[in-house]
């Protein structure tokens, strides 16, 4: 073999060798830890985002010493940040996860409210779409129906629940009533956002029929006459619509 195959052959030997070194360094290499980039909200029932936000789910985290932001994401524990937000007052269901990203994905289902219930003892609370009572200091932005007067925390999760329902799947009356005023005998008040009238409903019972029956009044009675004409209108008894006329 001539002198220059040898030292060709020397020179490919020596560049295998190093490829072989860095190789087997860098595969033994133990890998950079992920670090987590950030918190991303998802807020499942999307129709009512804006209850809960980005910024207050962070300030849950930073009171409690938690945020996983710059942090190594094999340090975070999931189930630690899902036990922070259990109480918030607005969250119902939580989930938090790790995204490919490098991000903490938290994914909520919000308590949503459908009734402020402001009663004669001043207790002041929210009712939820589960029959539950949030606290008035839960920042709800909603807007929803006013109910006052004779209510104690028996009938409101019962009776004015299940009507605070009926009224948030009706769009019409969702948008027309605007306070539910309780009596002490337990008959009901209400007080629409258009028309200057109360709507006296009598008992919690019924109240399908006897709102779809003033609704016919609307449509071919006030429209005619007017909407301010009438100071009462009560559909208290079936079959019926009993006007008072302003003074």
């Amino acid at each position: 073999m001539s002198m220059l195959k040898r030292i060709l052959l020397t020179i490919v030997l020596l560049i295998v060798a190093a490829y072989l070194v860095v190789a087997v360094t860098a595969f033994n290499r133990k890998p950079t830890e992920a670090v987590c980039t950030g918190i991303e909200l998802v807020i499942k029932d999307s129709a009512y985002a804006g209850f809960i936000t980005q910024k207050e789910i962070t300030a849950v985290f930073n009171k409690k010493k938690l945020n996983p932001t710059d942090r190594n994401l094999s340090e975070v524990r999931t189930g630690e940040l899902e036990a922070a937000l259990a109480d918030h007052p607005l969250i119902d269901r939580v989930e938090c996860y790790k995204t490919p990203s490098h991000k903490i994905c938290v994914e909520v289902s919000q308590r949503i409210p459908i009734l402020h219930v402001i009663n004669r003892q001043s207790e002041n609370y929210y009712l939820d779409n589960k029959g539950t009572i949030m606290p008035a200091d839960a920042k709800c932005t909603a807007l929803v129906p006013l109910a006052t007067g004779a209510i104690d925390k028996s009938f409101a999760v019962t009776d004015l629940y299940k009507f605070g329902v009926f009224l948030q799947k009706n769009s019409f009356w969702d948008a027309q009533i605007e306070q539910i005023h309780v009596l002490a005998d337990k008959t009901v008040e209400l007080v629409p956002r258009v028309g200057d009238h109360l709507i006296y409903l009598g008992k919690l019972e019924d109240y399908e029929s006897k709102l779809e029956r003033l609704k016919v009044f609307y449509e071919k009675a006030l429209n005619q006459v007017g909407w301010n004409k009438y100071s009462r209108i009560s559909v208290e008894f079936a079959n019926q619509v009993i006007c008072t006329k302003k003074d």
